[in-house]
């Protein structure tokens, strides 16, 4: 991550905006979980989204935007054995917190976007958990990466200039 940042601060002069959204979930009841997959997840989900904030960060000015994609899940997990998966993607919204305190005052923004069910790879609208998912949310369907991108391109913008430390979830009603 940091080798990336670099990269690309030498190759375009600078960086304005930073979205981390790397993320894994590994999910087993408690006393299944194994250790690997806990320091794993948290090293994917939590330390990288950190180391990669702290070399962006040092190269960002004034009007610097961080996005993380963390997750729904950080305030509602639905069914067994995704503990570990929420945690990870609550401790965001505290490191989002505390980061927006550190970096406010180099006029640099933080936030998290928090996806419920979107249609992608690791969560497929037609996958395992789909009927589930769709029966608990308030609009009844999964949502579009095109949808979160549009959130992230807000956070990416001159318009929200004034949001920062704050986690937006983007759900379908999920959490609602």
């Amino acid at each position: 991550m940091v080798a990336a940042v670099e990269r690309a601060v030498t190759e375009l002069g600078g960086i304005d905006i930073l979205v981390n959204n790397a993320g894994i979930a590994a999910m087993a009841p408690i006393d299944e979980y194994r250790l690997e997959d806990f320091d794993r997840t948290v090293a994917i989900n939590l330390r990288a989204v950190f180391v990669a904030a702290q070399a962006a960060a040092k190269h960002m000015k004034t009007g610097g935007r961080i996005v993380n994609i963390g997750s729904c899940n950080a305030e509602r997990m639905p069914f067994p054995g995704g503990a570990v998966y929420a945690m990870s993607k609550a401790a965001l919204v505290g490191l989002v917190k505390g980061l927006a305190r550190d970096l406010g005052p180099r006029g640099i923004t933080i936030n998290n976007v928090q996806p419920g069910p979107i249609d992608t790879d690791m969560n497929p609208a037609d996958g395992a958990f789909a009927d589930m998912l769709r029966k608990q949310m308030a609009l009844p369907r999964y949502g579009g990466v095109d949808e979160v991108a549009g959130l992230v391109a807000y956070l990416a913008g001159p318009e929200a200039g004034f949001v920062t430390g704050a986690s937006l979830t983007i759900d379908g009603g999920f959490t609602a």
